[in-house]
């Protein structure tokens, strides 16, 4: 175990299977984004069969822009019935297999709108605790609307990422901007290392349609697990 846990957001389409083997935790899409019954079992017995922590990974229902496009406005009453519904399917699937779910998190353009916007990350965080409260819930280290989550005390974790580049503000570099996306293992785990080291991050992430993904994880698990051992 890292200093920092590890997660990946899985079961999206891609070839994850390599990933379990380095992380603590995985974010399952549960059918917003991207995911279906098949690919949410597959994840879960993955996830028991490596000792994988397994949460839910819900968004806005955008499947043929995998959740990367948002509306500038949207009634958020709606949206937060289809999150709880999401997270309720997963939920369901892993009581077959025995196994809890421990957090949330919520994936992509949503993601990024409720760092930023504190009303809107406090109504949709009211929902989920509302049907979920005994989960975590994984959100941008550092923003207004994780700032806003712990000082009304939720169950919130201080989330940052290896694979993505950052703003001078700790805002994440849009995607599609110059220095959005860290394909290089060397670099990303540098990268986890200063999160890891500022004490500001409780979990880290890599996505797993990042090219190299395995290859990450295993270059940044190697480089956190020798600052532990190097910890007196």
């Amino acid at each position: 175990m890292s200093a920092v846990a590890l997660n990946a957001d899985v079961g999206e389409g891609f070839d994850d299977e390599p990933l379990y083997a380095q992380l603590d935790e995985a974010n399952i899409a549960c059918g917003g984004h991207a995911g279906d019954e098949r690919s949410m079992r597959l994840a879960l017995a993955r996830c028991v069969a490596h000792g994988v922590q397994a949460g839910a990974h819900p968004s806005f229902p955008d499947r043929a822009g995998f959740g990367r496009a948002l509306p500038e406005r949207f009634d958020a009453a709606p949206l937060c019935t289809e999150l709880v519904r999401q997270v309720q399917t997963l939920r369901a699937l892993a009581a077959e297999f025995g196994t809890p779910l421990t957090h949330i998190k919520l994936h992509g353009a949503l993601y990024n709108r409720c760092a930023a916007d504190a009303e809107l990350a406090h109504e949709i965080a009211t929902a989920l605790r509302g049907e979920f409260g005994e989960l975590s819930l994984l959100w941008l280290a550092g923003s207004p609307g994780w700032a806003r989550l712990k000082a009304a005390g939720f169950a919130v974790r201080a989330e940052g990422f290896v694979d993505r580049g950052y703003r001078a503000d700790g805002t994440l570099i849009p995607r599609g901007d110059a220095g959005a996306l860290i394909h290089d293992p060397e670099q990303a785990a540098r990268q986890a290392l200063r999160l890891a080291q500022s004490g500001a991050y409780e979990t880290l992430c890599v996505h797993s349609d990042s090219p190299g993904a395995a290859q990450i994880l295993r270059c940044v698990r190697a480089r956190l697990q020798s600052l532990g051992s190097a910890e007196p």
